[in-house]
């Protein structure tokens, strides 16, 4: 039962850190996970957990591996591989060296095979955490390319050469040749088990579709095995790395690339969806984790350690200097020494190609196969004596893949911002997409009951589609978006008056005033909800202004809430029924809008706004009015009403879960998602007008 309440913890862990990081877009979802597995350990029904690390490697790092394997660019893995293996296996020997000579000088109390075993687990960067920077960071395809490679293939020199320098350490004894020769053995055997494994697997599911055999859930349950049966077939049975042989399989498989028809594209949009929901599980818990392991390891080394605890700190600065120094000077001697694609020659290194080298250095950071190592380091020697300051290695460990981690965090989109302006035909053909998508889902969902409430809230999809079509180009996007915000604030400000009037007039009836205040309260909260959407979120001032208005927000419902449950036990006024309420709605709505088309007259001649801008959103709330009109005994009954408004709210999810689909698969930057997200909430006046 313990076990099935961490699963619970951790999932809900996961699930909450991807909606803390659509609020703190600066800081990467990687850090926020960490963060929430250190917090979560201090609750007191958190179950208490030991991290078995050869259990994580083939629960975790192997399936992520391989996706991240299969998924990659194959051909810009193939022009950065000369490149991505000098990074992950010569860089990685580099860092083992340097972390070995230097941490023994500052440090006496531990020997140089243990120094050389933290050097060799610090060589790996994390693949998870290279693939999140592409969506704070503007990072070039071969960049990307090459920080992907490296990240699938030095696991394996960090792994084998971490056993060795952990042997030595044990024994006190270390064969350089004999390492040798079982680094070759584990790294090309390793490949040469994955290349096998991935052709025998492209031939095994290409011969079971041509006889009629593949089903939907067979070949998604055997894609799921594939990374495991790998790994433990190549680590137990042919004794190489499984690491490597993962990486190799996923580079080879292509079954699902092959095949045509229905069915096989049935298959693969679900394998697609399963994997993603998989990967985005495993990514999340793998740094939950981590995070989890956090506070023992610092409790351990922090209060048991007879170092001085000013030293420890002062050591992983040092050993995070030295990591970085010299991934630093590896990148330039490679970008020095590395001869231009064309003219074949040597190139010198200018501000563009130092800049770059501060990119590759800290686009580099290190992360779980780091830590999942370090806690293998065994608690005693092999003359039973205790393996010297294993906890402090483990805290010091632990302490680079923080600063790593905050470096590329915060580093990084300084270094290759990612904030540049996009044009407003590339923003608006992302919005077309977007809105193209969410209609395809709204018409999936049409049943008989709600057919008339759907299809008119995709009509008005499609015609926000074909205005947007006609601005796309014409004009900058957000001078439109920032008086279409303007536009809201007038709608409120006449709604706030007429809301007042209401309040004060005394010469109605109970039953009508309260009809009238309740109908201009909920178009009042609808706005002001989409005004606090819209609005940036930059500085405290907008925060606290929309803390505030969601709390005002908050009040007016309760407040409405309890004067009808008073109306009603009392009954001191007659209820005033959801058709009467909608009616009067409509009206104020109507009221308001030519309130703002009078304004918008006004504007056109002023020289705040744009005349053309005035004019196209002039056009829209003419058309709005004029729908109004037309229309004036629209979801005459409470049911209409409902499932329209629900249709409404189904297509701004859908809408909203398709921009964070597109952050999260690296298609769009996170600006973009922001702007697109802000755009949605905007566009409601579109689709209620039209609606």
């Amino acid at each position: 039962m313990a076990v099935f309440a961490l699963i619970l913890c951790i999932v809900g862990a996961v699930v909450l850190s991807s909606f803390i990081s659509r609020f703190i877009a600066k800081i990467s979802t990687p850090l926020v996970q960490i963060a929430l597995g250190a917090l979560a350990t201090q609750l007191p029904f958190f179950p208490k957990v030991h991290l078995d690390p050869q259990l994580f490697m083939v629960l975790f790092i192997a399936p992520l591996l391989y996706l991240e394997a299969h998924e990659i660019d194959k051909p810009s893995l193939l022009r950065s591989l000369r490149v991505s293996l000098s990074l992950a296996i010569g860089l990685a020997l580099a860092t083992m060296l340097a972390v070995g000579f230097a941490l023994p000088y500052v440090w006496p109390a531990v020997s140089l095979a243990a120094a050389m075993a933290l050097g060799a687990a610090l060589g790996p960067t994390d693949a998870v955490a290279v693939s999140s920077l592409s969506n704070d960071a503007a990072l070039t395809v071969r960049q990307r390319g090459v920080l992907q490679g490296e990240s699938l293939f030095n696991d394996a020199s960090g792994i084998v050469g971490f056993q060795f320098a952990i042997l030595a350490a044990s024994t006190g004894t270390f064969a350089v040749g004999h390492a040798a020769g079982e680094f070759l053995l584990s790294f090309v055997g390793g490949a040469a088990v994955g290349i096998a494994a991935g052709l025998g697997t492209n031939w095994m599911f290409e011969t079971f579709r041509s006889m009629g055999w593949e089903t939907t859930t067979t070949r998604i349950l055997m894609e799921l095995f594939l990374p495991f049966l790998v790994y433990l077939g190549a680590e137990d049975i042919a004794h190489v790395s499984g690491i490597l042989s993962v990486v190799a399989c996923g580079l080879f498989t292509r079954f699902d690339k092959t095949g045509i028809g229905p069915n096989v594209a049935r298959t693969n949009i679900v394998s697609t969806s399963v994997w993603a929901v998989l990967s985005f599980s495993l990514n999340g818990s793998v740094f939950i984790l981590l995070g989890m392991q956090l506070p023992d390891t610092v409790r351990a080394s922090w209060n048991g350690s007879p170092q001085n605890n000013t030293m420890l700190l002062g050591i992983i600065l040092l050993v995070s200097l030295v990591v970085i120094a010299m991934r630093f000077l590896w990148v330039t001697l490679m970008l020095r020494f590395t001869k231009d694609q064309k003219t074949h020659r040597l190139r010198r290194m200018n501000a563009q190609r130092w800049r770059s080298a501060a990119i590759m250095t800290f686009g580099g950071p290190k992360g779980t196969i780091t830590l999942s190592l370090m806690f293998t380091i065994p608690y005693v020697v092999n003359s039973g004596d205790p393996f010297p300051v294993r906890d402090e290695l483990v805290f010091i460990a632990s302490g680079v893949i923080i600063v790593t981690l905050l470096l590329a965090n915060f580093v990084l989109p300084i270094l290759a911002p990612n904030d540049k302006a996009d044009t407003s035909t590339e923003l608006g053909e992302i919005t077309i997409d977007i809105l193209r998508q969410t209609v395809e889902e709204l018409t999936g969902r049409v049943t008989p009951d709600n057919r008339r409430a759907v299809l008119r809230v995709i009509g008005s999809y499609t015609k926000r589609i074909s205005r947007l079509n006609q601005r796309i180009g014409e004009f900058d996007p957000q001078g439109l978006e920032q008086l279409q915000i303007e536009a809201l604030h007038w709608e409120k400000d006449y709604i706030k008056e007429r809301l007042t009037q209401a309040k004060a007039n005394t010469t109605c009836g109970k039953g009508e005033r309260e009809l009238q205040i309740e109908a201009c309260e909920r178009l009042l909260d609808h706005i002001m909800t989409t005004l606090r959407h819209a609005a940036g979120s930059g500085s405290n001032g907008p925060t606290v202004s929309q803390i505030r208005g969601r709390l005002r927000a908050m009040e007016r419902s309760v407040t409405i809430i309890a004067r009808r449950i008073s109306s009603k036990v009392l009954r001191t006024a007659p209820l005033v029924s959801e058709k009467e309420i909608y009616s009067y709605m409509r009206r104020v709505q109507l009221g308001a809008i030519e309130h703002v088309i009078d304004r918008l007259y006004e504007e056109m001649g002023g020289g705040t706004y744009n005349t053309e801008q005035c004019s196209t959103l002039l056009l829209d709330y003419r058309r709005a009015e004029s729908s109004m009109r037309t229309r004036p005994t629209i979801g005459a009954t409470t049911e209409a009403i409902e499932q329209t408004e629900e249709a409404k709210r189904e297509g701004y999810a859908i809408e909203l879960g398709i921009i964070q689909d597109m952050l999260v698969n690296g298609n769009i930057t996170r600006p973009q998602a922001k702007q697109l997200r802000r755009n949605v909430h905007v566009m409601q006046v579109d689709a209620n007008s039209d609606v």
